[in-house]
């Protein structure tokens, strides 16, 4: 009866070492992924680009600025390309206007 009770603690070791394993492995797909899902973006840059011809600098960099930190991502060039990013091309302010520039 020893017998059987030491190769069944073993064999309860063995499973808990490889359940341990399987649990670190996936931590670590989790956290790689994580990394890859929100990709940072210079706002300063960004804005700048998307600011250059504006009329208003100073308001364009603000807005942009804003919108960049939440959407974290600026279409392309200096107007237009709102399908690049929704979440840019539908935030709006109290009056119902669009907010990003």
């Amino acid at each position: 009866m020893a017998i059987s009770s030491s190769k069944a603690f073993i064999a309860s070791i063995l499973l808990s070492l490889i359940l341990v394993l399987h649990l670190v492995a996936a931590d670590q797909m989790v956290n790689t992924n994580e990394g890859a899902s929100s990709p940072t973006i210079d706002c300063g840059a960004a804005c700048k680009a998307r600011c250059q011809l504006s009329s208003r600098p100073n308001l364009c960099h603000r807005a942009c600025g804003t919108c960049c930190a939440r959407c974290k991502c600026v279409p392309p060039g200096t107007s237009g390309h709102l399908e690049v990013c929704p979440c840019y091309a539908t935030m709006t302010t109290h009056h119902g206007r669009r907010k990003c520039p």
